[in-house]
């Protein structure tokens, strides 16, 4: 099975993507570089996790800090599209292993006072600390030289994002591949009709723009992929992006959700993702636990 890939950059001004698959959660985490200047961001890293030992570890971000150092590469930021649901961040610890900012937008903090709910959590901190940097909608950085840009794509969460940086856009669960279709809308907070403004915000950006999603299911067996065009998505995306309607989308979209389970991890992860990454703090006993809440979810399908 493949499980890197490395876009090169055709023109100058324009980046590296490195793409690495983790079979476990279907997750596909970036490193995204500036040739010219070898600084480079990493993107949606996965902390290992099985849910069925409890164990941790950083198999996964190690392999994105090999490549890092065998090509040369200098860290400039950590960032997160959106708390995931489906595996935890390993942002905080490659935050502490290369001293790189974390960052992700501006509204996790709705995510965090949703959640804070959910999980009965009063001592939560809502305000976003966890991370160094809140995106608002248009903020710009820069990747060495090249300029990198924040578009709020709401709908699969409140908080997901987009970062367009030079000609690739990462979409993360707001698009997949064609053949896959779009993200679930059904998450707390989540709309479609946000979902269907988001991707048409998008299919927008230029023809030729790099589309890098954050997930693939591999139908039909095919081997994992996770890199398209603007244009390939706006004509052969399964769910018809360009001749469809906003209600027809709505209609599928929720149609479609009511009949998904929710991921397995979903209650394990968030209370790790809206901390940034963060584990919970030992108990007396030396041993960090997760809350569990029962019931929380009313109306999600079973399996």
């Amino acid at each position: 099975m493949k499980t890197f890939a490395l876009s090169r950059a055709h023109q100058s001004g324009q980046p590296d993507v490195a793409g690495f698959f983790d079979p476990r959660t279907f997750s596909i985490q970036y490193v995204v570089s500036d040739p010219s200047t070898q600084r480079c961001a990493i993107i949606d890293p996965v902390l290992d996790f099985d849910e069925k030992s409890g164990a941790t570890a950083t198999l996964q971000a190690d392999e994105l800090l090999a490549y890092i150092e065998r090509e040369g590469l200098e860290v400039d930021w950590v960032l997160d599209t959106h708390p995931h649901a489906d595996h935890f961040s390993a942002a905080r610890y490659l935050h502490e292993k290369t001293g790189a900012p974390t960052a992700i937008g501006r509204p996790v903090t709705q995510v965090q006072a949703l959640w804070k709910d959910i999980y009965n959590w009063p001592d939560l901190q809502d305000d976003g600390s966890q991370w160094d940097r809140l995106f608002d909608e248009g903020d710009t950085f820069r990747l060495g030289e090249i300029e990198c840009r924040v578009m709020h794509s709401p709908g699969h969460t409140l908080a997901s994002i987009t970062y367009v940086i030079g000609n690739a856009a990462f979409v993360h669960d707001t698009l997949f591949q064609p053949d896959f279709g779009t993200a679930r809308a059904d998450f707390p907070g989540g709309s479609a009709h946000q979902l269907w403004n988001s991707i048409q915000a998008i299919l927008a950006l230029p023809d030729e723009t790099r589309l890098f999603t954050g997930h693939d299911y591999m139908p039909d067996g095919r081997e994992p992929q996770w890199e398209s065009t603007v244009r390939e998505q706006r004509e052969t995306n399964k769910h018809r992006l360009s001749d469809s309607s906003e209600a027809e989308y709505v209609e599928l979209r929720n149609r479609r959700d009511s009949e998904l389970p929710m991921p397995k991890l979903i209650l394990h992860a968030l209370q790790v993702n809206i901390l940034g990454g963060r584990l919970p703090e030992p108990e007396s006993n030396g041993k960090r636990y997760l809350k569990f809440p029962l019931d929380a979810l009313e109306g999600a399908a079973w399996e």
